[in-house]
């Protein structure tokens, strides 16, 4: 074997190739333990098992029985030294000598580490039980010291008990004393007074008394202004209807205004929008820190907010309403922090922000008592929100909801809505043009306590909706807009149901005829009618609807665009409106002066809109015969002249609004007129009338 490693490398490499010692290994091992009987038939066979198997299966028992292998595998380098034993200098080999230098060394190692352990935990325990009586001393020493704080505060409460009970006791003695002084003193002037009076008069009758009457100088007062001289109430309110601005140069005036704009009373609803361009967030940081404790009304619209103003806002523990509509920086974080002071909420304006279901979820965990929400033209929360609102412990109070604009919204949400706000009375949903009887159905079988519904701009909407609509017994008002699907049965079925309907809206609704005003006649509480637009209703609907319980009692009548409409008509409303104070006559070509003359003799007109008719003069002036016209709407009226407008001024002293746009003939003998009679005028309309100039011209 020797031998074999002092060989030439070429030599050694071939062996090593081939695996001839490994293959000898097997020979002769399986040889020495098998022992056969012929021992080269039993090398033959071995080499051809040898070649089928190849040499990965080679191992040196390979070609021995299972019950005849060894059990133990030598430590040497083969099982050849095990058999014929090895000289001393192959068992000492360098090789051997390194390995088990090595197993010393980490026996020893593994040994010094484990007394090392042992050591490290034992002073880690007296650590520990050292710590533990560390704690208790401390723990005991701690309780002591608490008892004797205890102790001696104990005793000093009981010394500042008396103290406070003797000083109230003195307290009171003073006061009693000074009350009695003080109707003491009184007494004593009323009786001077009453002395001085008696006296005055025995002289009086006795004759004594001298003509002498010395000029007193009037005693200097703080603030002499008409202002300061009004009852509080009066003064406050002028002082109401002041921007906080001007309100903030009013303090500067004098000292009795500054007491007035100090008032609690005109702190309490604050209007930022109205100086929205002056307000900062410092300023409002400023006027909330002053003023929260009692504002109960916030309206930002408009305004552009930051992090400090919401923050304020939070700080106001009585607020009641928050408007920040179209407000910049409004998003679901500064919601929170308003969440988080404002629980008493009870209005709340959220449209057109960025708002997303973060909010909702807010909205439906701490607001309790919200009763008022606008999330019109929010676009960014999902029907996800709206299940918040269903099913978290706010929001259940909720009787307005304004969800306008919001077209993200699908049935479910609206199924949401439905399940949570079960007590909502006023639902708007304008401008949704995705909107179908599905959506509204799930809402109107769930509350059933909608008094007013508004759904302008939802042309998909169908009979089958009004119809539902009809079965709730409280609604009192609806509008509809530009709907092309309601038909003259959804009025059939509100005239048979809905007892209590006082406002219909059903502007731009081609399908409406005359048969639908015919079936509103028999409903007893039409105050407001808007039928515009509806180009199919003639004078028949409207003579049915006004000889009906409802004629005498309504208020405003819109027939804008009713091409159909004639003088027959407007002898009706002369004869049974005895109560319109709005009427609208807007594109009626039909309607003539004779018509007109017939509104003249209505006491009860205030205002009236007659834009693009064929009025002329004659029946302007006509119409000024009542004398309480307060707004005048006649624009685009081209055959009224300067001579119609004098007399109607002339007739009408009360005219606050007058519109006489694109109309032709007007010139300035017109604005003289209505300058010189019509004092009370407040709004004036003249675009578009080319003869109408600058007087200084």
């Amino acid at each position: 074997m020797s031998s074999l490693r002092n060989a030439d490398a070429q030599l050694r490499n071939y062996f090593i190739k081939h695996a001839l010692p490994e293959i000898y290994e097997a020979l002769l091992c399986g040889l020495c333990i098998m022992c056969p009987e012929d021992p080269l038939l039993f090398l033959e066979e071995a080499i051809k098992r040898l070649m089928e198997k190849g040499r990965s299966y080679l191992l040196w028992d390979i070609l021995i029985d299972e019950s005849m292998r060894p059990k133990i595998k030598p430590t040497t380098e083969s099982y050849l030294e095990y058999l014929f034993g090895p000289d001393e200098a192959q068992l000492l080999s360098p090789e051997l000598l390194v390995k088990a230098y090595a197993f010393y060394g980490t026996n020893l190692q593994r040994k010094c580490f484990d007394a090392w352990m042992k050591y490290c935990l034992l002073r880690k325990n007296k650590r520990a039980e050292m710590q533990h009586k560390t704690a208790l001393a401390q723990q005991h020493y701690n309780l002591g010291q608490f008892q004797l704080i205890v102790l001696n505060w104990n005793t000093w409460v009981k010394f500042r008990k008396r103290q406070h009970s003797q000083a109230a006791s003195k307290i009171q003695n003073a006061f009693n004393k000074g009350v009695l002084r003080t109707a003491l003193k009184a007494w004593h002037l009323e009786a001077q007074d009453s002395r001085k009076t008696r006296v005055y008069f025995e002289r009086l009758e006795r004759g004594e008394l001298e003509e002498h009457h010395p000029l007193q100088p009037t005693p200097p007062q703080e603030a002499s202004d008409e202002v300061s001289q009004l009852p509080l109430r009066a003064a406050l309110k002028i002082f109401s209807y002041v921007t906080i601005v001007d309100l903030a140069r009013c303090a500067q005036v004098c000292q009795s205004w500054k007491v007035l704009t100090q008032t609690n009373f005109l702190w309490s609803s604050i209007d930022f929008s109205a100086v929205r361009q002056q307000i900062q967030d410092k300023t409002v940081v400023n006027i909330l820190q002053k003023c929260r404790l009692y504002v109960v009304r916030l309206n930002f619209r408009c305004c552009s907010l930051h992090w400090p103003s919401f923050k304020t806002i939070g700080v106001c523990r009585n607020l009641q309403d928050l408007n920040l509509s179209e407000c910049q920086g409004v998003n679901d974080e500064s919601v929170r922090v308003i969440s988080e002071g404002c629980s008493a909420l009870l209005y709340l304006n959220l449209s057109y922000t960025d708002i997303t279901d973060g909010t909702l979820r807010i909205l439906s965990r701490c607001f309790q008592n919200l009763q008022y929400l606008s999330l019109a033209y929010c676009r960014k929360f999902t029907d996800k929100g709206l299940q918040y609102l269903a099913t978290g412990k706010g929001c259940r109070k909720l009787i307005y909801l304004d969800l306008s604009g919001c077209i993200q919204i699908s049935i479910d949400g609206f199924r949401f809505i439905a399940a949570g706000c079960s007590k909502l009375q006023h639902l708007k949903i304008n401008d949704m043009i995705t909107l179908t009887d599905s959506c509204i159905l799930p809402l109107i079988e769930q509350c059933q306590q909608l008094t007013s519904i508004s759904l302008l701009g939802s042309p998909h909407l169908s009979d089958n909706t009004f119809k539902a609509l009809a079965q709730g017994k409280k609604l009192s008002r609806i509008r509809i807009e530009g709907n092309n699907w309601i038909t003259d049965s959804s009025f059939k079925s509100f005239s048979k149901q809905c007892l209590h309907l006082s406002h219909i809206y059903v502007a731009d609704c081609q399908k409406i005829t005359d048969h639908g005003l015919k079936a509103l006649a028999s409903m007893k509480n039409i105050l407001v009618l808007n039928v515009a637009d509806c180009i199919r209703i003639s004078d028949p609907g409207v003579r049915h609807f006004l000889e009906g319980s409802s004629g005498p009692k309504i208020r405003e009548l819109n027939l804008t665009n009713c091409v159909r409409i004639s003088d027959v008509s407007l002898l009706r409303i002369a004869q049974r409106c005895r109560s319109l104070t709005y009427l609208s006559l807007r594109y009626c070509e039909n309607v003539t002066d004779s018509g007109i003359e017939l509104l003249g003799n209505m006491l009860s007109l205030i205002s009236i809109d007659l834009s693009g008719t064929n009025i002329s003069d004659q029946g302007l002036a006509a119409l000024g015969a009542s004398g309480n016209i307060k707004e005048l709407i006649v624009s685009e009226c081209l055959a009224i002249t300067d001579m119609g407008m004098k007399k109607f001024c002339q007739q009408v002293k009360e005219l606050e609004r007058l519109d006489v746009s694109h109309c032709l003939k007007m010139t300035n003998q017109s604005m003289k007129a209505v300058a010189f009679c019509c004092q009370k005028l407040t709004a004036l309309a003249i675009a578009g009338c080319p003869k109408i100039c600058s007087l200084e011209s």
